[in-house]
């Protein structure tokens, strides 16, 4: 499946893993996050750390109806850093970034935040 743009020069067609991977990427340089976690372990109970050649797997891009577009990203966080805050520049950094890099207006980014990391910095 492919998000499509009209411009007046023609179509687009963008890859949402290629959506997936711009938003993972602007999410993992917001401070604060340790990493993304994989989404389709949530009913195991368990969360693994993902790297970063792994952006898209902790994003999953939902095209709803009358070209809605809808992100959910699942993320961990460092510890002793305030969650709300950091789900807030998640939200904002990847709505920007889409919004600069393909034109892409984003109705709405879902932050799930899987776990809380001690980090060695």
């Amino acid at each position: 499946m492919s998000i499509e743009m009209k411009t007046n020069y023609g179509k687009i067609d963008v890859s949402k893993d290629v959506v997936a991977i711009i938003a993972g990427g602007a999410a993992i340089d917001c401070y604060g996050i340790v990493g993304m976690a994989s989404q389709k372990q949530l009913k195991d109970g368990i969360t693994e750390l993902l790297g970063r050649e792994n952006f898209s797997r902790g994003v999953v891009i939902r095209h709803g109806e009358e070209d809605d577009l809808h992100i959910d990203m699942y993320i961990i966080v460092s510890y002793g850093t305030k969650i709300s805050e950091v789900a807030y520049n998640v939200q904002t950094k990847v709505k920007y970034q889409l919004e600069q890099m393909l034109g892409l207006q984003v109705d709405s980014v879902n932050i799930f935040v899987q776990g809380v990391r001690v980090t060695n910095s």
